[in-house]
């Protein structure tokens, strides 16, 4: 018997802000990895998080975590362009990944 995929989350900024604005999430050890290895900061990403819009095309169900991944694109308040990847789970937003879109 397959499993049936879950729903994608309606209206995910709202809940990706409602997260942050409630400390809510917290970042996965790759994201950590990333954000020293891009230079990107909690603030820069966070903000992206708050005034970014959703790339749907970019979201991305994980079979081994039975969840998906959301696309939030945006720039920082000194205007780098990033990307920011976010899933959830029961209790908690967590943070994937954070991608710099700069070109270096």
């Amino acid at each position: 018997m397959t499993m049936k995929r879950p729903s994608k989350t309606p209206n995910v900024l709202e809940v990706i802000r409602k997260s942050i604005t409630n400390g809510n999430f917290y970042d996965v050890s790759h994201a950590e990895d990333r954000k020293e290895e891009r230079n990107i900061t909690r603030p820069e990403y966070l903000y992206v998080l708050k005034h970014g819009y959703h790339e749907p095309k970019k979201d991305e169900y994980k079979e081994e975590f039975k969840a998906w991944n959301y696309s939030i694109r945006g720039k920082t308040v000194d205007g780098r362009e990033l990307r920011v990847v976010v899933s959830f789970d029961d209790n908690f937003m967590l943070i994937i990944t954070v991608i710099n879109l700069e070109k270096s």
